[in-house]
C-alpha cells in the first residue's frame, strides 16, 4: 500500500505531455495581468469566422509536438512553450537561466525514475477562441478603416497520453493514462503554434495572459488512471 501511495504522489509531477511543462507551468500559478488602459471593450473588438483549417492546424501541431516528446526529444517541448507563459514562469523561478536549467534536467530525471512516455495523441473536440486585440487597417464598405481586431488564435486541444513506469523490485511496469489538453496559440497571420500544458492550469491563469477570454470559461478535464 505504501509503495502505491509513493508512486501516486510522484506521478502528480509527471503526468502530462511533458514533465518539463508540468514542473514549470502546471505547478506555478500565474497572476492576473492588469488590463491595458487603452484596451477597448470586448464587444468592440472585431472577431472573424473561425476557419476549420485553423483548428486542424492546431491539432496537427499538438500531435507533432507529442511525437517529438514520445521520441525523447524533450527540448522540443521547451522550445515550443508559449513565450509569454515561459517569461511569466521564469520570473517566479529566479530568472530564465534558472528555469532553463531546471527544464534541461527533465529527461535525465525521467530516466532516473524509470518513467517513459508510450504514446501521445490529441483526442476530443477542440475549442477555439480569438485573443490579443490589436489595431489593424481593414477594408470596410470600400474604405480603409482602422479597427481593433483579435490578432491571435487560441485553441484548447484535448489529449490522451500514456506513460510506462518501471518500479524497483516489480518486473511488471505500471501504465498510466493521462487525460489533459494543450493550449495552442498562434498569430493569425502565421501558422506557428506555441503551447501551454493544461496540467494544473486555471481559467484565471489564461485570462492573466489573454484578458478578453470569457469570465465563465471552462477548461477541458484533467485526470489520470492506472491501466491494468
Amino acid at each position: 500500500m505504501h509503495a502505491g501511495i509513493h508512486w501516486r504522489v510522484k506521478l502528480n509531477l509527471w503526468i502530462s505531455l511533458s514533465a518539463a511543462m508540468v514542473m514549470a507551468c502546471g505547478v506555478v500559478p500565474a497572476q492576473e495581468a492588469a488590463a491595458p488602459e487603452a484596451l477597448e471593450q470586448e464587444s468592440e473588438v472585431l472577431a472573424e469566422p473561425i476557419p476549420p483549417e485553423v483548428v486542424a492546424s492546431a491539432v496537427a501541431a499538438v500531435a507533432k509536438l507529442g511525437d517529438e516528446v514520445v521520441l525523447g526529444r524533450y527540448q522540443a517541448a521547451i522550445e515550443r512553450m508559449n513565450p509569454m507563459w515561459k517569461e511569466r514562469t521564469a520570473a517566479r523561478m529566479g530568472g530564465m537561466d534558472a528555469l532553463e536549467k531546471q527544464l534541461s534536467g527533465v529527461a535525465a530525471e525521467m530516466v532516473r525514475q524509470g518513467i517513459s512516455m508510450i504514446s501521445f495523441k490529441p483526442q476530443g473536440q477542440p475549442r477555439t477562441y480569438q485573443v490579443s486585440p490589436a489595431k489593424k487597417v481593414i477594408s470596410e464598405n470600400g474604405r480603409q478603416t482602422e479597427r481593433l481586431v483579435f490578432s491571435k488564435w487560441l485553441v484548447l486541444v484535448p489529449t490522451i497520453t500514456k506513460f510506462r513506469i518501471m518500479r524497483e523490485g516489480n518486473p511488471r511496469p505500471l501504465v498510466i493514462e493521462s487525460t489533459s489538453y494543450q493550449v495552442a496559440i498562434s498569430d493569425k497571420d502565421r501558422d506557428n503554434w506555441t503551447f501551454i500544458d493544461g496540467a494544473g492550469l486555471r481559467p484565471a491563469d489564461l485570462r492573466g495572459l489573454f484578458i478578453t477570454l470569457p469570465q465563465e470559461m471552462e477548461l477541458p478535464p484533467v485526470s489520470k488512471r492506472e491501466i491494468r
